[in-house]
């Protein structure tokens, strides 16, 4: 197969760059150590930002797990769509999950002839036609639901019609494909085996993996080899998140040496970054100076570690301080051939290489929005920095280049400002919609509502 590129010239349709995007789950931003930890050593996650570019201003669209996938997976504002609230566990549920009027990334690519591969965490939605394989991906290893125990000993419900209740499924035996297996592996482990496996299967042809581990996302658990590198980390809860961290490097190692072996270097784009900010109290993560955490639209529920590596595209040790986004990374690799999107569906990234190459000395944002609908909190920053923080129509002012850790309030010298940011806010606002489920608040409403959640349909 081969694709027209912009000057008409035909190129063969293994040229186009691999991708693979490492997520992780509830990262605390100065928990990796190209953004300064000191007790977590990252050596190959700091690689990627060595080797490429480090976002010092990257943000996710959302503040927890769901809605930020869904943005990621899109290129698109969630609320575009209504993908306001972290879906629940429900299996019989078509409309619990990513709209099917939705393109994802793996779709797109797709018409690429990519081929594309889902491991780990989904939460897109559990019903049958939400799941990874009906959603463009020719590959899925991993579980449907939020979180997921660690050790293959505590999954022990072999489907999701045995799940009782929300958080049962992360007893549930994994997926691949549309068959549960039986894993042996510490999860982290098994899906950075998969991970290799794939890469080797698919070397051949442009491919896409998605690499969504649950880690350092609770419940805390790791195992002995992991433990032990951390016998200094006095903090027992502490001790355990940077062994799961640990983990996770420990996979990005074989990741990268994988790529070196089978000479796919040059030619793959690597992403790495969190879902959202960490939770320091429930899970010893570290948002460094950044105020708040995961759920919350202070920095700290939002602004990410963001690394992302292409040799010989991206300069190396590059540094990159304007805002950017995840919905970046769907435009980004879109604009590297020739495949069309759905025209229906506005894409909010933009595509980063211009500006990482220095032809755009612009910035790809002039601003960036963020709504929490049931709690009447949203927050809107411009490139500049200025940022407003609405919470129950309580209007907060910060300036993020000169106060990151927004601690100072500067509403009252800065309120023509503060207006203008609520108007660009306001014209977004009226251009999305409504939740279209109910999320994780309402798990008891919904079980009232839908007292056959969990029961198998004939």
């Amino acid at each position: 197969m081969s694709l027209l590129t912009a000057s008409g010239q035909n190129v063969s349709s293994h040229k186009s760059p691999n991708l693979i995007i490492i997520l992780a789950d509830d990262l605390g931003y100065a928990d990796v150590g190209f953004n300064g930890c000191q007790d977590i050593p990252t050596p190959n996650i700091d690689k990627i930002a060595a080797q490429g570019v480090k976002f010092t201003n990257a943000y996710v669209s959302y503040a927890v797990c769901g809605p930020s996938r869904a943005g990621l997976m899109t290129g698109r504002y969630q609320d575009r769509f209504g993908f306001g609230r972290n879906p629940l566990f429900a299996p019989n549920d078509p409309e619990m999950g990513l709209p099917l009027s939705e393109e994802t990334l793996a779709a797109a690519l797709k018409k690429g002839n990519y081929k594309s591969v889902a491991l780990g965490k989904w939460h897109l939605g559990a019903h049958e036609s939400l799941r990874p394989l009906k959603r463009g991906f020719d590959d899925f290893y991993g579980f449907l639901t939020g979180g997921h125990q660690y050790f293959p000993e505590l999954w022990t419900l072999k489907d999701e019609y045995e799940v009782k209740s929300q958080f049962d499924a992360y007893k549930t035996k994994l997926l691949r494909n549309n068959s549960r297996v039986e894993e042996t592996e510490y999860l982290t482990d098994a899906l950075s085996r998969e991970v290799v496996n794939y890469i080797d299967k698919y070397k051949d042809e442009p491919f896409f993996i998605y690499l969504a581990y649950n880690a350092p996302h609770g419940p805390l658990q790791a195992t002995q080899k992991y433990l032990d590198r951390f016998k200094s980390v006095e903090d027992p809860k502490r001790k355990i998140y940077a062994a799961m961290v640990s983990a996770i490097d420990d996979g990005v190692g074989d990741i990268l040496n994988k790529l070196d072996q089978l000479g796919l270097t040059d030619n793959t784009i690597i992403c790495f970054l969190s879902d959202n900010g960490g939770p320091e109290k429930h899970n010893a993560s570290n948002n460094g100076i950044l105020r708040g955490g995961k759920g919350e639209l202070f920095e700290g529920g939002i602004h990410v570690p963001f690394a992302m590596k292409w040799p010989k595209k991206i300069p190396e040790g590059m540094v990159y301080e304007k805002p950017v986004i995840s919905l970046d990374i769907f435009a980004t690799i879109i604009a590297q051939s020739t495949i069309p999107i759905k025209t229906k569906n506005i894409l909010d990234g933009v595509n980063l290489m211009p500006y990482l190459a220095g032809q755009n000395t612009g910035v790809p944002h002039d601003y960036l929005f963020w709504r929490k609908f049931d709690q009447h909190n949203y927050a809107s920053r411009s490139a500049n920095g200025d940022k407003i923080f609405v919470k129950d129509n309580t209007v907060n002012f910060f300036n993020l280049n000169q106060d990151i850790s927004e601690n100072h309030d500067l509403l009252e010298s800065n309120a023509p400002k503060a207006d203008t940011l609520k108007a660009y806010y306001n014209n977004w606002n009226s251009k999305m919609k409504d939740p279209i489920f109910l999320g994780l608040g309402s798990d008891k409403a919904y079980d009232e509502n839908h007292p056959n959640r969990y029961i198998k349909q004939h």
